[in-house]
């Protein structure tokens, strides 16, 4: 296993749209164990793989007090989502030390391949739900930090790019 770069906002990588895993094989085990690895130690609860530069439709997560309850989903579609939302504070690897409120659904439904790329359908709500919602914007090439005001958000860049000048985060490439 290996830990992995986190590309950091505002880096135009993290705005690539991911395309379908075309086959869970051993390269995508690979890259879900080093995934699950870089979520751990920078004290995640998900990854998505643009966030390390892999443009696939891949997340990794675990919400678990215990963090030993890994939750990986390939290919994740959403096939329902409850009308009803509130706001909820969020934070990113992407975006380290920033933290907001952002509005999502209370409860959804996917469909993804697990680990072994059996098809599982998972509904869920509360932390696991807005999770899952937060990973799956990244693979659509959105960051947290585009549903706030262009204020916050252009306060929020400049913030990170003079702690990468300051060595403080990751550089852009």
């Amino acid at each position: 296993m290996a830990l992995l770069t986190i590309i950091c906002y505002p880096d135009i990588r993290l705005h690539t749209v991911a395309k379908p895993v075309a086959a869970v094989d051993e390269r995508i085990d690979t890259l879900v164990a080093d995934m699950l690895e870089t979520m751990y130690e920078a004290n995640g609860v998900g990854l998505a793989a643009t966030q390390v530069d892999v443009h696939e439709r891949l997340i990794v997560m675990d919400i678990s007090e215990g963090r030993d309850d890994p939750l990986v989903l390939i290919n994740p579609k959403m096939l329902w989502n409850s009308s009803e939302t509130h706001l909820n504070e969020e934070g990113c690897l992407s975006v380290p030390g920033i933290y907001d409120s952002v509005q999502r659904h209370d409860a959804i439904k996917i469909e993804a391949l697990d680990r072994s790329g059996n098809s599982r359908l998972i509904e869920a709500e509360g932390l696991l739900s807005v999770c899952i919602q937060h990973e799956m914007d990244h693979l659509l090439g959105k960051v947290f930090v585009e549903y706030l005001s262009p204020l916050k958000r252009n306060r929020i860049k400049t913030k990170l790019q003079k702690a990468q000048r300051e060595g403080r985060v990751a550089k852009l490439v």
